[in-house]
């Protein structure tokens, strides 16, 4: 399942609307829905991301969401470590190969260890002084 998926499916079911009923608003299949919320098809259309969220009455922040989680949701990634490590490529490749079997915890540990990196750099960065430009 993608982030979008996810969020899809949940909007149909809080809104108690079956996959047949918004498929025929959205003028869609039910089984090209039904793909997007299992992850067997990539992002959606910024065109049907723009009808979700017309559908669900989404607006500001919850539309941009929707949208965010589609952006998020491409299930077949490509990681391009040419130039890095071997131990990044190494890394890369194991985790293609091992991630079906991580479970759920696992996964947010792992975002929790890139997102205090990520938070990390951020901080070094914006500490490290400014170099100075000069007009002449």
């Amino acid at each position: 399942m993608t982030p979008f998926g996810a969020k899809l499916r949940a909007l149909r079911e809080a809104k108690g609307v079956t996959l047949t009923d918004l498929a025929r608003a959205l003028q869609v299949s039910p089984a090209y829905l039904s793909a997007l919320e299992h992850g067997h098809r990539g992002r959606p259309s910024s065109g049907l991301i723009h009808q979700v969220n017309e559908y669900f009455g989404l607006i500001w922040d919850d539309a941009e969401e929707v949208a965010r989680l589609a952006r998020l949701s491409h299930p077949r990634v490509v990681v391009d470590t040419a130039g890095l490590s071997a131990e990044a490529t190494a890394l890369a490749n194991r985790i293609a190969r091992e991630i079906r079997r991580l479970p759920p915890e696992t996964i947010a540990a792992l975002e929790a260890v890139l997102d205090g990196a990520a938070a990390a750099e951020g901080q070094a960065a914006r500490s490290r002084p400014q170099a100075r430009s000069s007009s002449r």
